[in-house]
């Protein structure tokens, strides 16, 4: 388990590393800039770059972290990737279920494969499913999602990279919002935020700001309106007890 500076959660789990760009949220991938980072560093799970591996020997790796954790799932791949095979994806989803004291959090821009495989999954109470949403050409991935079974549906509109209006957030329950970070990262709007803001807010869903972000996103921080935004679907404090 890596303890994570990703803001909305605590903990990252990757039993898969590496992946393909599929959509223009893609452009600036950080996991590809840190995939490669690490394999200069020698981290041996990180050998083949950014070419998407499975790494067994870490499935059932939160069974070994006894304390309770908020833990995002392949941070840096996307399980739900056409190259991870089935069974591989029910494994994990095996352990997230066995690891019940835990939180997690998976995220997929695949949400076709999403949708076709959520029939043959279980899912356990303690997955958050998610799909990213980088603006409005990619707002189905949202109508797939609803489609699941996952009991705690999310968005993340990370990097977001234009508007998105008039989503329809019906059994949606928590949205996260970002702006990219990093070498050539591209611009972020106040208006957007503001709009998907209200839009959580007429269908009280949480809503979670994470960053302006930039080239330095550490400068330009989080606030908007002149406060933080650190909405959860859950209470944290219950869940991870």
């Amino acid at each position: 388990m890596a303890a994570s500076t990703i803001e909305w959660t605590d903990s990252t789990w990757n039993p898969v590393t590496g992946c393909t760009k599929i959509s223009s949220g893609c452009k600036n991938c950080y996991a590809e800039r840190m995939s490669k980072r690490l394999q200069a560093m020698g981290q041996l799970n990180y050998s083949n770059g950014f070419e998407l591996t499975l790494h067994e020997n870490m499935v059932e790796k939160p069974l070994e972290w006894k304390k309770p954790k908020l833990i995002f799932v392949n941070s840096m791949s996307d399980l739900f990737h056409e190259d991870v095979p089935d069974f591989f994806i029910y494994m994990v989803f095996e352990v997230m279920q066995k690891a019940n004291w835990h939180q997690f959090q998976v995220l997929t821009k695949r949400s076709e494969r999403l949708e076709k495989l959520s029939k043959m999954i279980s899912w356990p109470d303690n997955v958050w499913m998610g799909v990213s949403v980088e603006n409005s050409d990619y707002q189905y991935r949202i109508n797939h999602l609803r489609k699941t079974n996952a009991k705690i549906k999310f968005l993340s509109l990370e990097p977001l990279i234009g508007p998105i209006n008039d989503m329809n957030l019906k059994h949606i329950d928590w949205v996260i919002v970002g702006g990219e970070s990093g070498p050539k990262s591209r611009e972020i709007k106040r208006e957007w935020v503001i709009d998907i803001k209200n839009q959580c807010e007429l269908s009280n869903v949480p809503f979670f700001f994470k960053q302006w972000g930039g080239t330095n996103k550490k400068k330009t921080g989080r606030l908007l309106v002149g406060q933080t935004w650190d909405a959860y679907p859950l209470d944290l404090s219950v869940a991870l007890a």
